[in-house]
Formats: structure tokens, sequence, C-alpha cells
């Protein structure tokens, strides 16, 4: 319902939004990193991600905001790899980090998908993975690869609903 309230807010005000148009796909991908560098508390990223679907073409939409998700991951992942024990106390992690320590080569599968789903778990797989100093250009690649294909949905739904909205604002 919140991403229908923003698309219709930016039909609404869509010259102001084509402002946005400047910034194009580096401002999607910065604001995707900022939307994911917190840990624990989820930012709209994907909301945001709906929104400039309707805008941008939605493949470099889902490719900015992917890759710039994946970017904003490496918080939780630091976060792990420091040693900054955040939520080691949590059963749900110990859980996820013994899983992945035991079948590290599906740990990066588990990213990829556990990236692709949304969920506010993500972070205890991010901190999980640095906390098990997975490489991480591996961490980056999973987690982009889930991102990116998550973001390709939104940027679609944004897309798709997009031009429904306008199609029907404006009686065609």
């Amino acid at each position: 319902m919140a991403v229908l309230a923003l698309i219709v807010v930016l039909f609404i005000f869509r010259d102001q939004v084509k402002k946005l148009q400047e910034y194009g796909y580096a401002g999607i991908f910065l604001i995707s990193i900022a939307a994911n560098a917190t840990i624990i508390i989820p930012l709209p990223g994907v909301a945001f991600t709906t929104a400039m679907g309707a805008i941008f073409n939605p493949i470099g939409v889902a490719v900015a905001a992917g890759l710039g998700a994946s970017i904003g991951e490496l918080s939780g992942y630091l976060a792990g790899f420091s040693g900054q024990g955040v939520v080691e106390n949590a059963s749900i992690y110990q859980r996820l980090t013994d899983w992945m320590r035991k079948h590290q080569r599906l740990a990066y599968l588990a990213i990829a998908v556990m990236a692709f789903i949304p969920n506010p778990l993500f972070d205890l797989a991010g901190i999980a993975s640095g906390a098990l100093k997975l490489p991480p250009w591996k961490f980056l690649l999973a987690c982009a690869a889930g991102k990116i294909l998550k973001m390709l949905m939104f940027a679609y739904a944004g897309y798709l609903g997009g031009s429904w909205l306008t199609n029907w604002l404006l009686g065609k």
C-alpha cells in the first residue's frame, strides 16, 4: 500500500521528480547504499527502487540499486568481521552461523537467496559472513546476485504500476 501511495505522489509531483533524473542511476546507487548500510534497522530502499522503476529503465534501476544495496550490506559484514557482537547471542544468528560454517560451499547460495527474499534478517547473514571471515568479494558477488534480482522485481513493479496509474489518471 505504501508503494502505491509513493507512486501516486510521484505522479502528482512528476515535474519535481523529473529533477531526480539529473542524478540518474548514480543517485539510485548512492541512495541504495545508504538504505542498506544500517544494521538491523531497515530503511525503505525497495520502496524507492519501486518508485524509480516508474521513472527510469527498470533494468538500469535494478542494477544500480542492487549494486548499491550490496555495498551497503558491507556494514553488517564488517561488524561481524571486526568481532563486534551486535547479535551474537540471538539464537537465530547462532543457528545461521553454525549452518554457514558447516556448509561453506552452500553459504554463498544462502547469501544470494537471503538477499533476494525481502526480509529484515539479511543483516544477520552479513554479520555471520563477516564473523566467519568469508572472502568479501565472494560475499559481495552472492549478495549482488540476490539484490539485483530482488530490485528487478521491485523496479518492474514500479514500471508496470506507474504505467497503469498514468493511463488510469489520464483516462487512457
